[in-house]
């Protein structure tokens, strides 16, 4: 936003206002106002109950730019304020202004703010948008992005770093990830990555099929069971999710799908899969889902509380490694685990009882259709059992 962009209207609530609050850049835009000034600042808590007191007397106008509801001030101020108190009067957005800069359509764009959120919520979009927007913020600006993709193995992206959008010294500069990550940009910006032609990767979707995924023969959750495990997690966006055991990392991998901003761990002891986890992540560029070879429970302690876990293989160590779990899986989290074997399905149990957790199962059993004689016959798979359970609230 720059002084030339707000409409006679706004210049008039400006100058009627008692009070004045906004960010240090916004306040200075305008000529100064007689009356108390508010700066949005690092205490923004403490900014709102300076309005809310200034606006129980006086006029308050808040100045704002980018898109204040779009992780932005409005969101803070009409819920500590309430909405009845609030009036917006909208200008153009950061994001409309870098779009007609770039000189591109914005309707097929996926817009994402790094406001006070890492750039790993970025992780979601890489390699699978073929136009990105970012609202940046301080320390995660263009070089942490370009980061972010250099260290994914991610070089397809034009970075066009938008400066001081809106000002005398606006500048649009188009770089590759390698030239962004070494240099400093001013501190107002906005990127935009647009993907060379041809160069995302394959969709990641829901029941993969098993010839997508690098895999040991047979030792993959088939996408019959992968979808009910799946519905059975209910995942939530921005959830922590643990797959214990992953294999070659099938249900991890959908399950990043399903928690938007969230992280996905998957957690496996062999090298070779953990090497086919790593090569299936690449190849979709799953950059939500996070590879951990080691052994559980030992390797658990370390990670951030789940709201999820899947466990699909836990060997001798099944007991400890469910005890664990239980230990640390968050309020309301839920546990599913599948078994094949009936020892496992009994164990399973067996502690979930003793710690006082109630279990639903359900046995699923799958035939797919096989061509026999010019006609087709059902093949069964083996039957899993599934086994739910849900932490209670403390």
């Amino acid at each position: 936003m720059s002084a030339a962009d707000l409409t006679p209207k706004a210049w008039q609530l400006i100058e009627a206002a008692e009070v004045l609050a906004g960010g240090r850049r916004h306040l200075d835009l305008v000529p100064a106002q007689a009356g108390q000034q508010i700066v949005i600042g690092r205490d923004v808590a403490g900014a709102l109950q300076a309005i809310k007191e200034a606006a129980a007397t006086r006029r308050v106008v808040v100045l704002a730019s980018g898109d204040p509801y779009f992780y932005g001030i409005g969101r803070r101020l009409t819920e500590f304020l309430g909405g009845d108190n609030v009036v917006v009067h909208p200008n153009i957005t950061a994001v409309q202004s870098a779009a007609a800069l770039v000189k591109i359509p914005w309707d097929d764009a996926t817009v994402v703010s790094l406001h006070g959120r890492g750039a790993e919520h970025l992780t979601g979009v890489l390699g699978r948008a073929a136009k990105i927007i970012v609202y940046t913020a301080g320390a995660q600006g263009p070089g942490e992005v370009a980061r972010l993709l250099l260290n994914a193995g991610i070089s397809h992206y034009r970075l066009g770093v938008v400066e001081n959008l809106g000002e005398a010294t606006q500048r649009l500069t188009w770089l590759n990830p390698a030239e962004a990550a070494g240099r400093s940009f001013a501190d107002l910006n906005l990127v935009v990555l647009l993907a060379e032609p041809g160069e995302l990767a394959p969709r990641l979707h829901l029941g993969l099929p098993e010839a997508d995924l690098e895999h040991e023969a047979g030792l993959i959750t088939k996408s019959e069971i992968r979808a009910v495990v799946l519905a059975k997690l209910r995942l939530l966006p921005g959830q922590v999710v643990w797959d214990v055991g992953a294999g070659c990392g099938s249900v991890g991998l959908e399950a990043g799908l399903l928690v938007p901003g969230g992280r996905v761990f998957a957690i496996e002891r062999q090298p070779e899969r953990v090497r086919q986890i790593t090569a299936n992540k690449r190849h979709f560029r799953a950059m939500n889902l996070e590879v951990i070879c080691g052994e559980a429970p030992d390797c658990l302690a370390g990670l951030p509380w789940p709201d999820r876990v899947f466990i699909g293989g836990g060997g001798t160590r099944l007991t400890e490694i469910i005890e664990t779990v239980l230990t640390q899986i968050k309020p309301k989290g839920r546990l599913i685990l599948t078994a094949t074997l009936l020892a496992t399905w009994h164990t399973a149990l067996a502690v979930l009882e003793a710690r006082g957790w109630e279990a639903e199962v359900c046995q699923v059993q799958i035939s797919r259709g096989r061509p026999l004689a010019g006609s087709v016959y059902l093949q069964a798979l083996n039957p899993v059992w599934i086994i739910a359970a849900e932490a209670k609230e403390p």
